[in-house]
């Protein structure tokens, strides 16, 4: 779908005192100007693990239906005919320059990255497509972590930025990421103002039984099923919403910034099962109405010090990873393939055309390395959901450790990736042929 100004301007939104609403696409009405049917929008989402996986049960054989997931990898099962299991692909300007920080930073460029005091690297993916369609939507994407970023230099002198990003703009700045999901729930619905804790629902309340008189019967229940995802999810931020809010006043209470403290004082939730649903959520609907088409989100950093005491994991998630062929590392990569899992069935859930939103999304899956033990990144685990449109051929097992270094480049799969989305370079980062057998 190739979207002008002028369709974009006779977008139909739900509006309120203070809130501005994007819909679902609609069979009967042309909620997002001039489309069609038959042509929905690509979407790309980039979801990064930092710290490598559980190589003895991070695996898949087989072909589609057949197809046999290792452990970590088993809440794949319901969807596995729309996954890819990539292995073997490398960053090649992360590797032989430090741990950490050098594999993290490019993870989405493959440029070489600068040490020092001055941050220099490059424009990854999911910005290079934000560029694409940034006259189509109305944000050109979102960044989403479940992290704080930190600061300072590791003792291989990249700054720790490096480790905390993994979208940029240009060369010199990273995006910033929103942390905390009440903020990025009220940027979704634009929500401002004094009346921001008022329901959104409750102020969109009219135009929505206005619009639904206007609808045919299934798009009058895509409709109450979109307000009652809206609504659920809304529920979950008050209680986040709140804790924020609290936290706010009591760091002014004590001269502190409320970013700097630890959780639960920073005002994100508690648990990061709840904070990552929240994202993912906030992903879905943004790509369920097009308010964007381009997502990130950092579920965990490289050096994450996150913790998981509902795995029954009782050491950060950095110190587990050097123990990452043991039961605990396991439990964690399974968790957040779990993640991935919920997002993509989420939007497998949502009708759009002929198909879902899944079907014309590309969920892509990387971790920076491969062993958190040995820092080994001469392979990076990569999984995809989606086939984008039609596309990508999918339910596919696909090992490039033996194709020799030109073909099993990352930045040959973003290359591939983009062409698929409208976008063609000659190269891109360290690439400049596209990811053979895709």
């Amino acid at each position: 779908m190739t979207a002008t100004k002028s369709d974009f301007s006779r977008r139909t939104f739900l509006r309120g005192a203070g809130v501005t609403m994007s819909l679902p696409w609609l069979e009967s009405v042309p909620v997002w100007g001039g489309e069609t049917a038959a042509q929905p929008p690509k979407r790309f989402a980039a979801l990064f693990m930092g710290n490598g996986v559980h190589q003895s049960e991070w695996y898949a054989t087989g072909y589609g239906k057949n197809m046999q997931l290792g452990n970590c990898l088993k809440a794949l099962e319901p969807i596995k005919e729309q996954v890819n299991v990539i292995s073997g692909l490398y960053n090649e300007n992360a590797t032989g320059v430090g741990i950490h920080p050098g594999m993290t930073g490019n993870i989405l460029s493959g440029v070489s990255l600068q040490r020092g005091a001055e941050l220099k690297g490059g424009i990854t993916i999911d910005q290079v497509l934000a560029r694409k369609f940034e006259q189509e939507t109305i944000q050109p994407s979102i960044v989403l972590g479940c992290e704080q970023p930190v600061t300072g230099y590791h003792e291989t002198n990249f700054s720790m930025a490096y480790s905390s990003h993994i979208s940029w703009r240009d060369v010199t700045a990273p995006v910033p990421m929103e942390v905390y999901p009440s903020l990025a729930f009220d940027s979704l619905f634009d929500n401002q103002g004094s009346r921001r804790t008022r329901s959104i629902l409750d102020r969109v309340s009219e135009e929505a039984r206005d619009l639904t008189r206007k609808v045919s019967y299934a798009d009058r229940l895509k409709i109450d099923e979109y307000l009652g995802s809206v609504r659920e999810v809304e529920k979950r931020v008050e209680r986040v919403r709140a804790l924020k809010d609290q936290a706010e006043t009591r760091a002014q209470d004590r001269g502190k910034l409320a970013f700097t403290m630890e959780r639960p004082d920073n005002g994100m939730p508690e648990d990061i099962r709840e904070h990552c649903r929240l994202m993912c959520d906030i992903i879905a609907m943004a790509f369920q109405t097009d308010k964007t088409r381009i997502a990130t989100l950092l579920m965990c950093r490289d050096i994450s010090g996150l913790v998981y005491p509902f795995l029954n994991v009782r050491i950060s998630h950095h110190w587990c990873s050097h123990k990452d062929n043991e039961i605990d590392y396991e439990r964690i990569c399974g968790y957040y393939c779990e993640q991935l899992a919920y997002l993509a069935q989420r939007l497998q859930s949502m009708p759009e055309g002929e198909g879902t939103v899944l079907d014309h999304s590309l969920l892509y899956f990387v971790n920076n390395m491969w062993s958190g033990k040995a820092h080994d990144n001469s392979r990076v685990p990569v999984i995809t959901v989606g086939n984008l449109g039609g596309t990508l051929e999918t339910g596919r097992v696909l090992d490039y450790q033996d194709s020799g270094d030109e073909n099993r480049r990352l930045c040959s799969l973003y290359l591939s990736i983009m062409d698929r989305m409208g976008v063609n370079l000659e190269t891109f980062g360290d690439a400049h042929t596209r990811l053979i057998n895709l």
